[in-house]
């Protein structure tokens, strides 16, 4: 009824939109044969999202008592849950509840399925994975259920990465502390909007928020010698735009402001910019980006990094592409599921949506 390489996507929120449009788009250059899409309830206000994607090429699975309920919106359902996950050599949840369908349907279906991936929420689900930080703990064959970590956390990591390690690797970074300035709400989103700026509480018992915590558990997967000394705050601002992480690194190697500045133009990872303010880059993400979004783990003004006078401590800030950052591990996370050998070089096809400079 599938393809052998039949990608199935639970979940068309935030992530699952976008990420269902774009394997559907570059199907042919990823290699997938089908992607499918679950979606739990038949909504009248949803009919014309799901309409669009099925133009797009993708198939609808639903579960058996809700296909009734899709098909009186004229919406056909091409599988039915059980038969999907047994068809798909890949499944990637995009929902709240990774968790709980993994005890529930992924547990059942590990024999079909090579792997499953869950987003950033997920905390514990399977191991924590962000392209290009850890690529190198994945193995063929052993990984079964991965956590595409949370957009906040890829800034957070990217940051550690190239500013408080560099070449050195992590005996050199002393500590990181940074400040997750985060958005309300997405733009797609009609609740949980705040009217001020809102603080959150330090409930993660070491590192403050889960934000620091899950890019310590990322960065340990890459051995024992990765405790690194990790803090993080949050706050939401009345704003719909883009999350703004302030940092503070303090390293032991000194180094100087233009070697940064170096580091950063030099890797994909990073768009440099000149810009200022959320509006700005976020316009600049919908006027370029895939679908409005860039791909990169982190948007970094220029302008606000700072090296002090010994050249051991970094501060600045950066902006969060929400989603965009998410998206690309999860299709890079879904093609090492497909073909573990050559995944990064399949990837390469969104190249242009990696900006050097916004």
């Amino acid at each position: 009824m599938f393809g052998s390489k039949t990608v199935l996507v639970v979940g068309t929120g935030t992530i699952g939109e976008p990420l269902i449009g774009l394997l559907c788009h570059f199907k042919a250059q990823l290699g997938i044969d089908e992607v499918l899409f679950h979606k739990r309830t038949p909504l009248l206000n949803d009919r014309a999202k799901v309409l669009n994607l099925l133009r797009r090429g993708a198939r609808l699975v639903a579960d058996a008592e809700s296909v009734a309920g899709f098909e009186q919106l004229g919406l056909r359902v091409d599988a039915e849950t059980e038969a999907a996950l047994g068809a798909a050599r890949v499944v990637v949840d995009c929902t709240p509840s990774g968790r709980e369908m993994k005890e529930r349907w992924y547990e059942r279906h590990e024999d079909d399925t090579d792997l499953f991936i869950a987003q950033g929420n997920q905390f514990g689900f399977g191991r924590p994975y962000a392209r290009g930080i850890n690529d190198e703990v994945l193995v063929a064959g052993r990984e079964k259920y991965l956590q595409v970590v949370s957009c906040n956390t890829h800034n957070l990591s990217v940051l550690i990465k190239i500013l408080g390690l560099g070449d050195r690797g992590p005996e050199n970074l002393v500590e990181g502390r940074f400040v997750c300035m985060r958005r309300a709400n997405d733009i797609s989103e009609d609740g949980k909007f705040v009217p001020s700026p809102q603080v959150g509480a330090h409930k993660v018992e070491r590192f403050g928020t889960h934000h620091a915590r899950d890019a310590w558990h990322l960065f340990r997967t890459k051995g024992e010698q990765y405790d690194l000394n990790l803090f993080s705050s949050a706050l939401r601002l009345n704003s719909q735009l883009m999350h703004v992480i302030h940092y503070h690194l303090k390293v032991r190697e000194p180094v100087t402001r233009d070697e940064l500045v170096a580091r950063l133009a030099a890797d994909d990872r990073i768009a440099v910019t000149y810009k200022t303010t959320a509006n700005s880059i976020f316009s600049f993400g919908r006027d370029h980006g895939f679908c409005g979004r860039i791909l990169n783990h982190s948007v970094i003004p220029v302008e606000t990094l700072h090296v002090d006078a010994a050249g051991t401590g970094i501060t600045g800030c950066s902006f969060t592409p929400q989603d965009g950052n998410s998206l690309l591990s999860s299709v890079a996370a879904t093609v090492w599921g497909l073909y573990p050998e050559t995944y990064d070089k399949i990837v390469q096809c969104l190249r242009p949506y990696f900006f050097r400079e916004v």
